[in-house]
């Protein structure tokens, strides 16, 4: 399926920052720094509630001024866009009004932009259930891959952004062999080291090995591996029983992963209430960036569509 993954997946020449106002520095670190590598177009995009900013004429009677709010906001970016042309790349700041998904997702609709870079908090014990509203839209159906700066993400200015290891996290389900492909794309393109690696649940275990071993199951996990990049990345597989959150978080802890990445074709608002969602869980506790590829991305590169089950169904406007 390599050949079905658009090159600028991996190597972007356009880049959407989608940020808030006051921006999240070290998201923003992050996006600038891949601007950085591969020389691209960086958009600072901020979507604003029209309800939040108005005028006054003499009269005293307050009213919207579209111009005047636009403006306002595109003001809070240009400390922003100074430093991305400082460093000699080009620059784009774009506010909308609106709802910053709804906005991110027809701005990526209209142009043509090789992957959104985004930061996540969790303000408090009850935002840890969850990744954010806007987030959690934005990976469920961009049309383009989402790198994820969580709470948790260790600054990489001390390593200047690396990327030498690679985690990234398959299942039985089809769409792992679109995921794993992307994985070593990546992988490739950053001369990085890529483990794959695998989490059987223990309800699962005996079906799954069918009386095959571990290590049997580890190499023919090899085959999930373009085969024009065989023999050209160093790859390491890695199955193991356990939750699949908490062993992906500790391997990629282990083996001192710099990006994660994760098909986000199982991800569901109810999964993110619930704590039962790999995709949440990890970008609210992994301490290096998560890249995402959603449903839509998976179904462009040939990947047949998941049925949800019914408790996982999408539920549009939950948050």
């Amino acid at each position: 399926m390599a050949d079905l993954l658009k090159p600028g997946w991996t190597k972007p020449s356009t880049i959407l920052f989608a940020t808030e106002v006051p921006p999240n520095e070290k998201a923003f670190s992050f996006a600038l720094a891949q601007a950085r590598e591969f020389n691209s177009e960086l958009i600072l995009f901020h979507a604003y509630d029209t309800l939040v900013v108005s005028a006054a004429e003499s009269s005293g009677i307050r009213y919207y001024d579209y111009a005047a709010a636009a403006r306002t906001e595109k003001e809070h970016l240009e400390p922003l866009a100074a430093r991305v042309r400082e460093a000699g790349l080009k620059c784009e700041v774009v506010a909308r009004p609106g709802l910053p998904a709804d906005e991110i997702l027809a701005f990526t609709r209209e142009r043509q932009v090789d992957r959104i870079v985004m930061g996540t908090h969790s303000p408090g014990p009850i935002g840890k259930l969850l990744v954010g509203s806007v987030a959690e839209a934005v990976l469920r159906t961009a049309s383009s891959p989402v790198y994820v700066i969580g709470p948790e993400v260790v600054d990489g200015s001390y390593r200047n952004f690396a990327t030498r290891s690679i985690l990234c996290a398959v299942s039985l389900h089809e769409p792992s062999t679109e995921v794993a492909a992307f994985a070593a794309e990546l992988a490739a393109q950053h001369s990085a080291r890529l483990i794959v690696q695998h989490v059987i649940r223990p309800q699962d275990r005996a079906e799954f090995l069918a009386g095959r071993s571990l290590d049997e199951i580890e190499a023919s996990m090899l085959a999930l591996i373009p085969r024009s990049l065989q023999g050209q990345i160093a790859v390491q597989t890695v199955v193991v029983p356990g939750d699949p959150t908490e062993e992906l978080l500790y391997q990629s802890r282990a083996q001192h992963a710099d990006l994660i990445v994760l098909g986000a074709q199982g991800a569901s608002a109810f999964a993110a209430i619930t704590r039962h969602g790999v995709v949440y869980k990890t970008l609210a506790h992994a301490h290096c960036p998560v890249i995402t590829l959603s449903p839509v991305v998976l179904a462009q590169c040939g990947s047949k569509a998941e049925s949800p089950r019914a408790a996982e169904a999408y539920m549009a406007g939950v948050f």
